[in-house]
Parts: C-alpha cells; sequence; structure tokens
C-alpha cells in the first residue's frame, strides 16, 4: 500500500541540530532568546553546539528546549550549565527534564582549559537528574587573564543503551476503530531509517482518544503545537508523547492534537489508560498516529520489531530486511 503521510520528526527521526548562542557568560539568557538552527547531519537524536564565552562574572545558565526548535518561541526547560568560581574553574552541568533516563556524550575544544574528566565523556543522567560532568580549569594566559573559549559539543539520546525489549504483546493504542495501516514495516516512504524501520501509521480521525499499548511512565511530553504540512521545518515539531516501559524500551506515540495530551511527565500509566488525543500536527498530510518502540543502541534511536493485538486476534505485519 502505498504511504500517504509524512510522519518525521526530531524524536523519531534523530536529525542533529546546532545552536549558536552568541554573547554566553556574562548573564543568564533569557527564556525567550532567539536560537539560531542549521541542521546537519540525520545522525543523533539531538546535537547542542554551544559557544561559551568563558569569562568572569555571573554564571551562566543557557536555557534550552530539550524538544526541536520552535517556530514560536517558548519558556524552555534548564538543559546545561556553566558556572564559574572565584578562581577561575568552570564546571559544567547538564540536566535531564526528561522522566526516563538519557544518555550524553559532552565533547569541546578545550583551548586554554584542562577539561577533568578528559573529553569526550559520555554520561547517563537519570530521570530529573541534574549533576556536574565535568571541570574546566584554566592554563597557560588563561589564568592570568581570565579570558577564553571553550566550545562545547553535546549528543543526547533518550533511554539507557543497558534496555533491551521483552516479548511482550502490546494492544491496539486506540479502541474502537477499523484498523487501517497506511505504512508499516520498512514502509518505503519514511520507514527506512533506523529508527523507524519498524514503525506503525494507523489513519485515524482526529481526536480519536490514543490509549497506552502498554504500561510504563510517561518520559515525554509535547502537546503545544499546532502547524500540519508539508513544509520541512514542520519535521522537527509533531505532538508526542514517549512512554519509558519496565525493560527500558519506549514506546511513541506521535502526531497528537494540540492540547490534546492528557498525561503528564513522570506519570504511571497502565495498559489501556488515555495518553492524548490523534491529531495532525508537524510534517504531516494526513490525520494518523505513528507508533514505534525504540531502544537506546548506544547514542543512537533504533526501532525494534513488536507484536500487538487487533480485534480478531494477533496483527501480522511483514518484516523488512534491518536498514
Amino acid at each position: 500500500m502505498p504511504a500517504i503521510f509524512r510522519n518525521v520528526n526530531l524524536f523519531i527521526r534523530m536529525k542533529r541540530y546546532d545552536f549558536s548562542i552568541p554573547g554566553l557568560g556574562h548573564t543568564p539568557l533569557p527564556p525567550s532568546l532567539p536560537l539560531s538552527v542549521r541542521r546537519r547531519s540525520p545522525r543523533r537524536w539531538l546535537a547542542v553546539v554551544l559557544s561559551f564565552a568563558l569569562a568572569t562574572g555571573a554564571p551562566a545558565q543557557p536555557l534550552l528546549r530539550w524538544n526541536a526548535p520552535r517556530l514560536e518561541p517558548q519558556p524552555p526547560p534548564a538543559w546545561l550549565q556553566v558556572i564559574t568560581r572565584d578562581s577561575g574553574l568552570r564546571e559544567v552541568a547538564l540536566g535531564n527534564p526528561l522522566g526516563g533516563p538519557v544518555q550524553i556524550r559532552l565533547l569541546g575544544d578545550r583551548a586554554g582549559f584542562t577539561a577533568v574528566p578528559a573529553l569526550p565523556l559520555t554520561v547517563e543522567l537519570a530521570a530529573g537528574e541534574r549533576r556536574v560532568v565535568a571541570r574546566l580549569y584554566p592554563s597557560g594566559d588563561l589564568a592570568e587573564t581570565d579570558a577564553g573559549d571553550a566550545r562545547l559539543r553535546i549528543e543526547a539520546v533518550p533511554g539507557s543503551p543497558r534496555a533491551h525489549a521483552d516479548a511482550v504483546l502490546y494492544a491496539l493504542p486506540f479502541a474502537d476503530r477499523t484498523v487501517r495501516i497506511d505504512q508499516g514495516f520498512g514502509g518505503a516512504f519514511s520507514h527506512r531509517d533506523p529508527a523507524n524501520a519498524y514503525a506503525l501509521d494507523f489513519a485515524l480521525p482526529e481526536g480519536t482518544p490514543v490509549l497506552a499499548a502498554r504500561e510504563g511512565v510517561v518520559m515525554e511530553v509535547r502537546d503545544d503545537f499546532r502547524e500540519s504540512g508539508t513544509d520541512p521545518r514542520l519535521g522537527q515539531a509533531a505532538n508526542l508523547v514517549r512512554v519509558l516501559h519496565a525493560d527500558g524500551s519506549m514506546a511513541i506515540y506521535a502526531h497528537l492534537a494540540a492540547g490534546g495530551v492528557q498525561v503528564r511527565v513522570g506519570q504511571a500509566v497502565r495498559r489501556g489508560e488515555r495518553l492524548g488525543l490523534s491529531g495532525n500536527t508537524g510534517l504531516s498530510s494526513g490525520p494518523h498516529l505513528h507508533f514505534a518502540v525504540q531502544l537506546n543502541r548506544g547514542l543512537h534511536l533504533e526501532a525494534v520489531p513488536f507484536r500487538m493485538a487487533g480485534p480478531l486476534g494477533e496483527l501480522r505485519f511483514a518484516h523488512p530486511a534491518p536498514p
């Protein structure tokens, strides 16, 4: 069956972005600070490049949205902080606003500084955790002039690389509807990359209740985006719910209705519990629900095969060759 929906967004396709924030290092950034965005490569779920002017003054507190860059500015959660101590030492702290673990790699150009531990380094943060992960010690002329630059780069992927996917029979993520799959496993239209290879696109009218296909904890939500269409920028903004399962796998329910999410980050949900309403948000040409089960395979996401019960028994899907 030919695919009719575009269903690519940051959380599903692992796009990579650079965020350049000028003048950082003297005063806290306002939440409304505009971010200039340049797409680079689809190899990471999120990549943030920060140019830090490391000088004395108030601690720098860049506020970065975990989600993709928005077409409209929104107050973002704290994501990374560089703290300047009286000695000239800089502490680099990372924060995880999700309701589940995240794996982060910190890289950087350290001219004028000695990083302890050495960069690059990879850490895993628990849900809601904030941690000082590195210290930058001034060296050479920097110790005397108290000026210098360090270019820090972050690559972040939700989930733990130690997770696995149990052989679970998932429930349909909706009820009282005919099952119509417009794009299945390995769909040629947009299910050919590792993060989407084993995804399903269910054709659903807007406003259809979306149900948890398996019990878990809400890891991430977004429901404030209203636009849809084929503009490539919209591919970074679809509304979604991400649910973390007991085995560490994660289910994605994407393209939900604006304002329709009915759960919160950190909330435990039961199988069949309502998560929100289906919609047509982001890079999408028609109402549908994108569903996939993903694992963190070590700083990259992969969709994995899963089984699902239908109204008349277990659904059967063709399994494509791994991408």
